[in-house]
């Protein structure tokens, strides 16, 4: 259905104009709205692990099999099997993740949702879902449809006689698009204006081109350039977390299976996407009447199959690559694809419909590109000469692309979850010692306070490393300590010197502790930090005259350098911090903007991130312990001064001469400075939601409801990746 409401794509009478067409440059807080609600059907009693793990997985795959090897009326089945369509299906559900923010994959099943459904490199992916349709309903809860096909495309190689490295349920569905991800600045389908340079995307994007998943089949600019196009490969794929063994092993592995689909021009083919379609077609879309020509399946306007035998793992096509001299033609979708040299005697495939009939296999640009660059042919060739290290690099590259956004193991679930623990999952070890006690952690919380480090210091190093964490593909947080290893340690916005000196205090404090232990009771330098923190803010609320605790559960663990992939973490390093005040030199983006995003991946409300912000501010834990944005003169107590000084009337702000995010507030009346304050401050007065929120907590009752929600904030923060807990 098309978003103004119309199910004809025609704007519906009863159509709104929204605030953001009156007021484009309003900041939004959409996204956090979506962590305030459940939007799902399933009630909070529902345990998702719970029901999963109640299904019998050989029952479950041999129910997807049946509906991946007997074709159906309705849908044609190329060769008689659904198995690559499925392959498709399932890479295109997980591939739109990005390293950058951890957005995108299969987790979700956002595949349902517009944009995605309907993007043109999703063509007809609507109709595999539709035929998956009789085991969702068959299992219903137990099983969601982000696992469900991601398992079809496990179960749909398996079929075809190749191996899986595993998998591993846990994806729970969502029932909304997720607004939070910014897909390119283009305003049309197929369309490319993210390029920053030649050749560069755009940061945080991960494909090259909007609507596709990756990079133009047909080359950049639908120019049939292999370099041009082995250049976006890398660069969209690494976007995506794979460096180029797995890239070559993943399109190599793809492409064994299966053929593409362009016997005719999708323009005049095509019907409406899912989202432009008549009311009743049902979310079917890329209908023209006819559900499927002879010839096949329009999608992309390229056809042909690969190799000689599209159901059938084999090194066929690497062979027929690397053997073969190939060069491009227009196919008859139009589109530009590469056919075998005149002469060259490529092994014909059997037509998809007719096996009576045969066909020649073709090459796309992008497949010619892993021949033509030096690097990417170096891997192919190795394939070639070891065909049992090309299907365990594919097993793995495919296990990673399905499960990349899936976070530590400790959230996979069923019987066919890998022993092995690979480092993309940033894995931590096990406790092997008992953990602390109430009167442990509370002689801790103690000689902590007691230390050198300031309260401050306690509280950043806490919220440096807890912060970390990414909600949208589980990655960072507290657990495993690695604020003291690269990269981290060294990041700007820790002030490494400092928090080198901090750190030698807390594992001081922690080998004492372990040292004077007789019983096997033990404290990991994770908990610690986090300890520290906790017991900082409880000091701070006491000394506004609260008595709060702030609550702790010990289980982390220390990670070590082996368990940490510096390269990847570097993705984790916040533009903006918030809580601390920080905002990063190189940020193009409005403060705030990043803020909220920010504080999206940390699964915060508006109410989460105001309480949290303004708290901050009270206690004095800013970047560098600057006093831009701590309107109190009390710093290091848990008050409210901070918003009820910045919502004080007497006071008139504006911008300084020499900075474009630093701001001074003025006595109305004198004109001398009171305070100086960020965007990141300013915003919690002029925006009307923050300032709803800031109001309540200005309010002379409203310091009480600041500090609980202060607390209760900090702690969701601390523990959001403790899923051990789960």
């Amino acid at each position: 259905m098309s978003s103004d409401n119309s199910s004809s794509g025609v704007p519906s009478p009863n159509a709104r104009k929204p605030n953001t067409d009156w007021w484009p440059n309003r900041l939004s807080l959409e996204i956090l709205d979506q962590n305030a609600r459940d939007s799902g059907p399933m009630g909070e009693e529902f345990n998702y692990a719970d029901a999963f793990e109640s299904v019998d997985l050989d029952e479950l795959k041999a129910d997807i099999e049946e509906v991946i090897t007997e074709p159906k009326d309705w849908w044609p089945a190329d060769y008689d099997h659904y198995g690559p369509f499925m392959i498709r299906m399932a890479w295109h559900s997980a591939g739109t993740y990005r390293a950058y923010d951890g957005r995108g994959g299969a987790a979700g099943g956002r595949q349902r949702f517009a944009p995605i459904s309907s993007w043109p490199d999703n063509a007809n992916l609507d109709k595999a879902r539709r035929l998956l349709w009789p085991v969702k309903q068959k299992y219903g809860r137990k099983l969601s449809w982000a696992d469900l096909m991601i398992l079809a495309g496990n179960v749909a190689v398996e079929s075809m006689g190749f191996r899986t490295f595993g998998f591993a349920g846990g994806r729970e569905d969502d029932f909304e698009p997720d607004r939070a991800v910014d897909w390119g600045p283009e305003q049309e389908l197929e369309t490319q204006e993210r390029f920053a340079e030649a050749g560069n995307i755009q940061e945080g994007l991960g494909a090259s081109v909007m609507g596709l998943i990756y990079v133009n089949p047909e080359g950049p600019n639908g120019k049939p350039d292999p370099m041009a196009s082995a250049k976006n490969i890398r660069q969209t794929f690494s976007r995506m977390a794979m460096n180029d063994r797995q890239t070559a092993a993943l399109i190599a592995g793809g492409h064994t299976f299966g053929k593409v689909h362009g016997a005719n021009n999708p323009e005049e083919a095509h019907g409406p996407d899912p989202e432009e379609a008549p009311i009743e077609n049902m979310g079917i879309g890329w209908q023209d009447g006819e559900t499927a020509a002879e010839e096949g399946v329009t999608t992309s306007g390229i056809e042909g199959p690969w190799t000689s035998s599209p159901t059938e793992w084999d090194m066929g096509y690497v062979d027929n690559l690397l053997e073969h001299e190939w060069e491009p033609e227009k196919g008859p979708g139009g589109a530009w694809q590469w056919a075998p040299k005149e002469g060259e005697g490529v092994k014909p495939a059997p037509d998809a419909q007719n096996p009576d009939e045969t066909v020649t296999p073709m090459m796309l640009t992008t497949d010619i590109a892993l021949k033509r660059d030096p690097e990417y042919r170096d891997i192919m060739e190795d394939f070639q000469e070891n065909p049992m290290a090309f299907g365990m690099s594919f097993a793995k590259a495919w296990y990673k692309l399905t499960h990349r956004d899936m976070g530590p193991p400790e959230r996979f679930l069923g019987p066919e979850v890998p022993e092995e623990t690979m480092v993309w999952q940033d894995p931590v070890p096990e406790a092997d010692y008992d953990l602390v006690g109430d009167e442990e952690i509370a002689h801790l919380k103690q000689e902590l306070l007691d230390s050198e480090l300031s309260r401050s210091r306690l509280i950043k190093t806490a919220w440096a490393s807890a912060s970390t964490y990414r909600d949208s593909d589980k990655r960072g947080g507290a657990n495993g300590a690695r604020i003291r290893l690269e990269p981290q340690r060294n990041w700007e916005v820790n002030e490494p010197a400092e928090l080198e000196a901090a750190l030698e205090t807390y594992e001081e404090i922690q080998q004492a502790f372990n040292k004077s232990r007789s019983d096997g009771t033990a404290v990991s330098l994770a908990d610690l930090i986090v300890l520290g923190g906790n017991a900082a803010v409880e000091q701070a609320a006491a000394e506004a005259g609260y008595d709060v605790e702030v609550p702790f559960e010990p289980g982390r663990t220390d990670a070590t350098d082996e368990q940490t992939d510096v390269d990847s973490f570097e993705a984790l390093k916040p533009r903006v911090d918030g809580f601390r005040n920080y905002i990063r030199d190189d940020v193009e983006k409005p403060a705030e903007e990043v803020l909220v995003d920010e504080a999206d991946l940390l699964d915060l409300t508006p109410t989460e991130l105001t309480a949290l912000v303004g708290g901050a501010r009270s206690l004095g834990a800013t970047y560098r312990d600057s006093h831009v944005g701590v309107l109190t003169e009390e710093s290091g107590a848990l008050t409210n001064d901070f918003f009820v000084n910045l919502l004080d009337m007497g006071t008139e702000w504006e911008q300084t001469r020499d900075s474009e995010t630093i701001y001074e507030g003025r006595d109305r009346e004198t004109g001398d400075l009171q305070w100086e304050a960020t965007r990141l401050d300013l915003i919690f007065g002029s925006h009307d939601r923050f300032r709803a929120l800031a109001e309540t907590y200005a309010a002379e009752d409203g310091e009480k409801r600041l500090v609980q929600d202060f607390v209760d904030a900090w702690s969701k923060v601390m523990r959001l990746d403790r899923f051990d807990l789960e």
